[in-house]
């Protein structure tokens, strides 16, 4: 009995995808982004500025006019990592049709770095530090990994998906084809 009961949260964690490495606290980042308002579908994608591999500042509004495809992930996330391949194949697949913005959570950059190369992810990448990590699952209300939000050309988000689920690829081909 005990192992059937081990075996249905095991297949409810894997389903949900990861969770964040750590619980959110209540730092300064995390206060202001729980007096903003959260995102969600019909409402405009919370703008933001993170730095690049190179340190180059990217910030989601440079993007307006495109759709974007925000991807919350980080390398210790297993179906983070799994699902590189697929998202490689979409980008490719829509290329021209949509930007895609991997958002990296709580990596370093050495790792974070040597990833994007390794998985030859060819996208826009930024990354996180603690403060604005925090704020950032605030603002968009992660609570899993991965985590993928669509936003369409005039700012507003048009789809979320949590956990690696084939339904986003089908919600992208819905989009483009």
């Amino acid at each position: 009995m005990m192992k059937k009961i081990f075996w249905a949260i095991a297949a409810v964690l894997l389903l949900s995808g990861c969770t964040p490495k750590e619980k959110k606290n209540t730092s300064e980042a995390g206060k202001e982004a729980a007096e903003t308002e959260v995102a969600a579908e019909g409402k405009t994608a919370p703008d933001f500025t993170l730095n690049g591999p190179d340190g180059t500042p990217v910030s989601l509004s440079s993007l307006r006019g495109k759709y974007v495809v925000l991807d919350f992930w980080g390398t210790w996330c297993k179906w983070c990592v799994k699902g590189i391949p697929d998202m490689k194949a979409y980008y490719e697949k829509y290329e021209g049709k949509f930007e895609m913005l991997s958002i990296d959570f709580g990596d370093d950059e050495e790792t974070w770095r040597k990833a994007i190369e390794s998985y030859d992810m060819n996208w826009l990448h930024v990354i996180t530090d603690k403060d604005s990590g925090e704020k950032l699952q605030e603002l968009y209300a992660i609570e899993g990994f991965p985590t993928k939000i669509v936003v369409d050309p005039e700012g507003k988000i048009v789809h979320i998906t949590v956990g690696e689920d084939p339904k986003f690829y089908e919600f992208l081909d819905d989009l483009f084809e």
